[in-house]
């Protein structure tokens, strides 16, 4: 059967359009589950900050891998992927329509191709990420260059968290770090994509408007509650976009405004990194939800 993915940038009504999908799919006599690949939503507590649809609203349809890690737990990419697999194998067994929907380009693309993950080991690892807490992203980049000068340009001086892992595997195997997403003929599975774009004239207001609205609806108590839940023990959830600044307000290293006005260039720089990720996808052509959940529920019967 065909897998439905919903994906792209922050902000451009990916959750609105999947669940929109899942009631067309009700509508026309079959089932549907939604699979998160958002990082940040795997997390219990980071609910206003990622956008998380609240239980109320997600309108009957099961989700999964929401609120499956504590905060200070770190997230791997392929310990998602196993449990995305075994997710979207159980919906299909079910005769139900599995849509995957997130942001997270690796994440994502984890669940979609036939992805190698190299070896790992706990304690270079550690000393990576000491080396980009105390140091900073610029200079792992620097560090990479000397090593694997395509993965460094590939990956850039801004992405950490990529960075330590490309390093770890560089190290480990002596051999190139791969950037990027295996052939298309690798794809795991039959697969309709929608990459949702929205013009970035629209794109930044909204964007700007939405961590505005993060910082209404409460994201300085959520970071506090978070900080009692351990979030500064993990790597991963204290990175979080909005949730460090907050975690700096509530410290007095930044007032509200810079709060918002920081976690607004992340975002948006965020949000250029996804589009330059998911633009290399096979992407169909953009379709209504009743298209899509009719293309599913077909390939089901087929």
């Amino acid at each position: 059967m065909t897998l439905l993915a919903i994906v792209g940038a922050t902000g451009t009504g990916k959750t609105g359009l999947s669940l929109d999908i899942a009631d067309e799919v009700v509508r026309l006599g079959g089932r549907a589950e939604i699979v998160n690949c958002d990082a940040m939503q795997l997390y219990r507590g980071m609910d206003v900050g990622t956008a998380k649809a609240p239980i109320a609203e997600r309108r009957g349809h099961p989700h999964h891998l929401l609120d499956v890690l504590e905060p200070w737990q770190d997230a791997a990419v392929a310990a998602y992927r196993d449990a995305a697999l075994l997710a979207l194998r159980d919906i299909e067994g079910r005769g139900a329509v599995p849509i995957l929907v997130g942001g997270s380009g690796l994440y994502a693309s984890s669940a979609l191709y036939d992805f190698a993950f190299p070896a790992t080991d706990e304690g270079l690892r550690a000393e990576l990420e000491a080396q980009l807490e105390r140091a900073g992203a610029h200079a792992l980049h620097a560090r990479l260059l000397r090593v694997d000068a395509a993965a460094a340009a590939a990956i850039g001086p801004h992405n950490g968290r990529r960075l330590v892992r490309a390093l770890e595997a560089v190290t480990l195997t002596g051999e190139p770090f791969r950037v990027g997403l295996p052939p298309e003929e690798s794809m795991l599975r039959p697969t309709l994509i929608q990459h949702l774009r929205v013009d970035r004239e629209a794109l930044v207001p909204r964007l700007d408007e939405r961590v505005r609205r993060m910082w209404q609806l409460g994201i300085v108590e959520e970071a506090r509650m978070l900080r009692e839940r351990g979030i500064e023990r993990g790597t991963t959830a204290q990175q979080a976009i909005g949730y460090r600044q907050a975690l700096q307000q509530l410290d007095g290293a930044l007032t509200e405004a810079e709060a918002i006005e920081q976690t607004q260039a992340l975002t948006r720089r965020y949000a250029r990194r996804q589009v330059s990720w998911f633009q290399r996808y096979p992407a169909a052509p953009l379709a209504d939800a009743t298209t899509l959940a009719r293309a599913a529920l077909d390939s089901l019967g087929a």
